[in-house]
């Protein structure tokens, strides 16, 4: 009986690898992509996630031989777009260009969302980093970083410091820096990025905080003065410019875009749309095209975003909390 049993347990042990085996095959196998791929753009046409958006969906469908629709769903902060790829089929075939105010600066005020940033995707691939500038205008007597901050530690509250809109980065960098350094601003919330740089360029605000696309041409044409980028290292666009960190050791306040599918997405689908953003980032024209876009390059595996969505949430969490900043409905 004994030796029967253990047969029985051979036998069963051997019925369930051949079970498993095909299963195995099939997930290394599965023939993806077959049909058209929808990729969701939290933004309308004609900024510049859309023709990063439209940069990738080309080099994709270059690549995979399937056309790459971009679908345009701006509104809500971006909780729009991020809520219709989490709630996707997980088949590969709907995928978001996730942004970093949809996936760690929203969700770090602690509003209720539709959606989970860290439980409700995979991550695919880190696209490219937005980096921060810190501007302000020429009469301002600060020409470095470390001159702004005791210019607003020396005349506290009389600082003026403009930003797109309450819960906006730039909002966040403020108060950041403000709690980093002990620096008192006086925060002027815009709505956009436009309305604050025409104000700084005429002279009513003193300092803002915004995108390198949004800020160099006034840079170029002398009407603001740049200071410093919040990005971890100085932009190959604009290397003489210092970054906040070589101020203030660890100051990081980049904005970023990466491509998510939904979550359970299987793996090898994933590796695939990895494999493939890997190679535009190494590929000069594609990379060329993204800072034209005033961006950098990303890049890195699915696990290094999936923890840098977990980092940025948890860092602009506690921003939030250490600067007690509240938004409307919170």
């Amino acid at each position: 009986m004994i030796m029967l049993a253990h047969s029985m347990v051979r036998l069963i042990s051997a019925g369930l690898v051949l079970l498993a085996a095909p299963a195995a095959i099939h997930a290394a196998e599965i023939p993806y992509p077959t049909k058209p791929i929808r990729l969701i753009v939290p933004f309308p046409p004609g900024g510049s996630a859309d023709p990063l958006a439209r940069h990738v969906g080309a080099w994709v469908s270059d690549k995979f031989g399937v056309p790459v629709v971009a679908d345009n769903r701006p509104g809500a902060g971006t909780a729009i777009a991020h809520t219709l790829a989490a709630r996707a089929a997980p088949d590969g075939y709907t995928l978001v260009l996730g942004a970093g105010s949809g996936m760690s600066t929203n969700p770090a005020f602690g509003s209720r969302l539709d959606y989970d940033p860290v439980k409700d995707f995979a991550p695919a691939g880190l696209v490219a980093y937005v980096p921060q500038v810190f501007v302000v205008h020429p009469a301002v007597a600060a020409k470095t970083m470390a001159e702004l901050i005791d210019l607003a530690k020396t005349r506290p509250g009389t600082v003026n410091f403009g930003t797109p809109g309450v819960g906006s980065i730039g909002h966040l960098s403020v108060a950041l820096l403000s709690t980093t350094t002990g620096a008192k601003f006086v925060h002027v919330p815009y709505k956009g990025a436009g309305p604050a740089v025409i104000d700084l360029v005429g002279g009513r605000i003193h300092v803002f905080v915004g995108s390198v696309t949004g800020t160099q041409p006034q840079i170029l044409a002398m009407r603001i003065r740049a200071i410093a980028t919040g990005h971890s290292k100085r932009l190959r666009t604009m290397p003489d410019l210092p970054t906040v960190a070589e101020t203030v050791p660890g100051f990081l306040n980049d904005g970023w875009y990466g491509v998510f599918a939904p979550a359970r997405t299987p793996a090898p689908i994933i590796n695939k749309l990895n494999a493939e953003l890997i190679r535009a980032l190494a590929n000069v024209e594609f990379r060329k095209h993204v800072e034209a876009l005033g961006m950098e390059p990303g890049g890195g595996t699915p696990q290094e975003l999936a923890e840098w969505v977990r980092s940025e949430l948890a860092r602009w969490t506690k921003a939030v909390r250490d600067a007690g900043i509240q938004t409307q409905g919170n």
